[in-house]
């Protein structure tokens, strides 16, 4: 993988390079083997390089392209899968090439189909390409947003890079998305194209942006989008047979790389049946698993069993909390905006440990998100199909209120929460169904004057399923492929490995494999009692009962242990502190509270991770006190 950086001054006639240099070396960390700049009149490109296909320096970048003289410039991050078969096509147009990237046949598709080049491209990426002849920055995201693109612009300037640390080197004035927060604080990430700074925005995936720069104006537009609602009719034993031959395929395309390659192995269903496969096509697989000392967090055993049956070149790595310590401030820092999914402290000690063995690793995100395996999907069934018994089940809620009083526990937080999802829309449920800090939550614990300072009425994901017509647990797939795989999962992956330079490729985000699962009928997926029917029915003939069928882990940390011991100390003076964003927006008795629940024995650890994790972002990013 690489980075990319690049900026325009609207007020000048020629940049500073030496700003390029800058912004690269700010993100050096993504892109250790090479870097580059480019600049001309008021335009400049910068591009650090992590040497995946063509090792040579006839991959270095920017980029530059010509044909039928006419030049384009380009900064890429990612790998374009179907290069390849582009060229081809290409070459019987009359393209030529002068290396074997992909790079450089991005640049003659965009010759070639404009905008419209995005269209052809199957892979995960981020890139710019300046046109000089149409006086044009023209920039994309790939279509679950694997690689990042953030940007700022106002009258003077356009700035983007792969790291908002690398827009601040300018001078940016930093000031906090209070609306941001407030999603943050519910979903544990920052929604796109928000931040949590202000006017430093994401380019949201899926889309593209054209910059004219002669008039300055920004157009972004969405190039993307996957349809729940055309549903195909085939029998158990040809979805199966479907399903193995498109996962197969987009295997396949991720095998192909000039350095060593991997494959992470938590012993869950997901990885477990990416390593399974892989195993077909390639010779004695290494893979890469963390383990903990918590026996009830760790799948080391389940990773065995498959490692074994594979007889692949197996390697564990143990997580311990005096590394959360230790990472937390370094974490915090390279995230840089707040997140607070607690698996990017195991994500990023498997990248660490991963990269001293291989460069590039296969991962099995996304299945959970294909085939309905999440626990949350079945409380949706739940309420959708037994909303009148659960109405009826209001009568014991005031024996619920009694047990409240005489003992804090969870699941009372569950009971109350599920009877005021009972009305709600689909969007409104999935939105408080996160479990950090739902809506009712949030009014408790909001000091007053937080509450002004919010722009956004409507639910964000009501936004999102707009005139979607899709049926109900579709819906809900939908939601998550449009936030919560590129705004968590894809930004934990993607900055958790780029710290120590590892590539992560994952086969279950191909869009032509998600485009397909999307035709599955849903109840083939999950119902009440399972999930992932479909995909498990599949992996029959390739994984043991114990692996499919076990209960559902996760890639967790067992925060709420830790939260009671060895960080303890430091979570409690961290939230206690009177000049943290936490103080400044919440009730300080209410947090108080929170935590002496916990070290009671209510497990609210998510919540204390999720202001945790606020306060250090805001202690490394806005350093002078926030006015109150």
């Amino acid at each position: 993988m690489c980075g990319i950086n690049g900026f325009i001054k609207f007020d000048v006639p020629k940049i500073n390079e030496g700003s390029l240099e800058i912004m690269n070396n700010s993100i050096i960390h993504r892109g250790p083997d090479d870097q580059g700049t480019f600049s001309e009149n008021n335009v400049g490109l910068g591009h650090v390089r992590l040497s995946i296909i063509d090792l040579s320096a006839r991959g270095h970048q920017p980029m530059v392209y010509e044909h039928n003289q006419k030049k384009v410039i380009i900064t890429f991050n990612g790998e374009i899968y179907n290069f390849k078969e582009l060229r081809t096509e290409l070459e019987k147009e009359g393209y030529r090439f002068s290396s074997d990237t992909d790079t450089e046949v991005m640049l003659a598709c965009y010759l070639r189909y404009g905008t419209r080049c995005v269209e052809k491209f199957n892979g995960m990426f981020a890139f710019v390409i300046y046109d000089p002849q149409q006086s044009l920055l023209f920039g994309a995201r790939d279509r679950f947003g694997k690689k990042p693109l953030k940007y700022y612009h106002d009258k003077n300037t356009f700035i983007f890079s792969s790291e908002i640390k690398a827009i601040l080197t300018h001078g940016i004035k930093k000031e906090i998305d209070y609306d941001a927060i407030n999603d943050y604080l519910t979903l544990q990430y920052v929604p796109a194209p928000k931040t949590g700074f202000k006017n430093i925005w994401k380019l949201p995936h899926a889309h593209y942006f054209t910059l004219d720069i002669k008039k300055n104006i920004l157009h972004i537009e969405k190039y993307f989008d996957i349809d729940f609602e055309k549903k195909e009719s085939h029998t158990q034993t040809e979805w199966e047979k479907i399903i193995t031959d498109e996962l197969e395929t987009a295997i396949k395309k991720r095998l192909v790389a000039d350095v060593p390659l991997g494959a992470f192995l938590s012993g869950g269903v997901d990885s477990s049946a990416i390593v399974a496969l892989a195993s077909k096509y390639t010779q004695k697989l290494k893979t890469f698993s963390i383990i903990f000392k918590e026996k009830k967090f760790n799948e080391g055993p389940y990773a065995q069993m498959v490692a074994k049956k594979y007889k692949t070149e197996h390697m564990e790595f143990l997580c311990e909390a005096h590394q959360l310590v230790d990472s937390v401030e370094n974490l915090t820092e390279h995230f840089e905006e707040p997140f607070a999914d607690s698996s990017n402290l195991p994500s990023y000690i498997l990248a660490k440990k991963t990269k001293q063995h291989v460069t590039v690793a296969l991962s099995g995100d996304a299945g959970d998100e294909n085939f309905g395996g999440y626990p949350k999907y079945q409380v949706h069934i739940l309420l959708k199909k037994y909303k009148w018994l659960l109405s009826w089940m209001k009568i014991f809620n005031p024996m619920v209120k009694l047990i409240e009083k005489l003992k804090k526990t969870n699941w009372t937080d569950y009971w109350w929460a599920i009877q005021r999802m009972i009305t709600m829309s689909p969007g409104e449920r999935h939105y408080n169904l996160t479990n950090y800090f739902d809506e009712w939550t949030k009014k408790e614990f909001y000091r007053e004057n937080f509450h002004s300072r919010m722009q956004r009425k409507e639910c964000l994901f009501n936004e999102i399923l707009k005139n979607k017509k899709f049926e109900y647990l579709d819906k809900i797939f939908y939601l998550d492929f449009n936030s919560y795989i590129p705004d968590d999962i894809n930004v934990k992956v993607d900055m958790a490995s780029m710290i120590s330079a590892l590539e992560v490729r994952v086969p279950m985000l191909d869009y032509e494999f998600v485009t397909k699962m999307a035709t599955i009928p849903s109840s083939l997926k999950t119902d009440i009692k399972q999930g992932k029917k479909i995909f498990k029915k599949m992996l029959e003939k390739y994984l043991d009962h114990v692996i499919l069928y076990r209960k559902k882990h996760g890639f967790s940390v067992p925060m709420k242990h830790w939260f009671r011991k060895e960080l303890k100390e430091q979570m409690i003076g961290s939230l206690m502190d009177t000049k943290g964003l936490v103080h400044e927006i919440m009730k300080p008795e209410k947090v108080k509270q929170l935590i002496q629940e916990h070290i009671n024995g209510k497990d609210n650890a998510k919540k204390l991770w999720c202001l945790f994790v606020l306060n250090m972002w805001h202690k490394k990013y806005f350093l002078s006190p926030i006015k109150r």
